[in-house]
């Protein structure tokens, strides 16, 4: 389904990628309570969640993180204090999955994943980033500030956040790479029909063999990234081991998205550079996809370090 949205756009397409990953959180690691609570919402009710793990200095190096939550004994709550940025749909999300210390002197294996509701007390939505590209999906900052969560909102067990937060993102990186395989696909399916009726030299530029080859590259590297997508997804499913999976599926297929579509606007020529056609957009779209959930270079190290083993 994200791949077929991602042909149209890639936006939209982000937005329900993220929206699945909070809820497949709490699928796997919620309380009863809490699916009763948030799930129907999720699913039925139009209430969008987000995941927030990101902060300033904590990127790749996700245990990093500074973010704390604070058990109060005595009211039973969490008090949270820190940022965290770049945060897809943290803007209009009314559920968040925050990823913050609840023991910071554990580092990582003190990591612990909180839900906070939008209209907590404390918590704010500070920048809204001005990006290159997926402008239909919002990018915002989060700020905590003394913002008090019931225990009750502890997604699993305290120290558990970090296990959370990868197993997620292996989820997530199979979206980003149905995304990407969508913009690919609709990069090259304009490229066909461009190229059918630009007609250059007394005939159309799709009998140029020069550009015949292009079109073949594009829809080789198409077809892998589908497959490897695919194989990645079924694995999830079947409840097999995909984290080598997913990360070379999200690899190949960002890398693809940004190849074909560099391709299609070359096909394109003058008119793919400007606003009137869909290249223009999907160029800039499809960069992210090599950034967001891992960028390729951390695909590399979680590809390398499985087959090393």
């Amino acid at each position: 389904v994200v791949s077929e949205v991602a042909q149209r756009d890639a936006s939209c397409a982000a937005i329900l990628s993220i929206h699945t990953i909070f809820a497949s959180v709490l699928m796997k690691f919620g309380t009863e309570e809490q699916k009763k609570k948030y799930l129907p919402e999720t699913t039925n009710g139009g209430a969008l969640g987000a995941f927030a793990l990101t902060e300033p200095n904590a990127g790749s190096d996700a245990g990093s993180a500074k973010t704390t939550a604070i058990l109060d004994e005595e009211t039973g709550e969490y008090i949270l204090n820190g940022t965290k940025c770049f945060i897809s749909g943290g803007s209009q999300a009314k559920n968040l999955l925050i990823f913050a210390l609840t023991d910071p002197s554990k580092g990582t294996k003190g990591l612990s994943c909180i839900l906070v509701e939008k209209d907590t007390p404390g918590f704010s939505v500070g920048k809204i980033e001005d990006k290159m590209g997926i402008h239909g999906s919002e990018t915002a900052e989060l700020i905590f500030d003394d913002c008090r969560v019931p225990k009750e909102n502890l997604i699993g067990k305290e120290g558990q956040g970090f296990k959370i937060a990868m197993t997620a993102l292996d989820g997530a990186r199979i979206g980003v790479a149905a995304q990407a395989l969508g913009i690919a696909q609709r990069a090259l399916d304009e490229s066909v029909k461009y190229m059918k009726e630009r007609i250059q030299f007394g005939k159309p530029i799709a009998a140029l063999q020069g550009l015949q080859w292009y079109i073949s590259d594009m829809a080789t590297k198409i077809e892998c990234a589908k497959w490897m997508v695919f194989r990645a997804a079924w694995l999830k499913v079947d409840g097999q081991p995909y984290t080598k999976e997913a990360a070379i599926a999200k690899l190949n297929a960002s890398e693809t998205a940004n190849f074909v579509v560099n391709k299609a606007l070359q096909i394109h020529g003058g008119y793919g550079y400007m606003k009137d056609y869909p290249l223009e957009r999907m160029y800039r779209d499809a960069k992210i996809t090599e950034i967001y959930e891992g960028t390729s270079e951390v695909h590399k190290l979680v590809i390398s370090r499985s087959v090393l083993k």
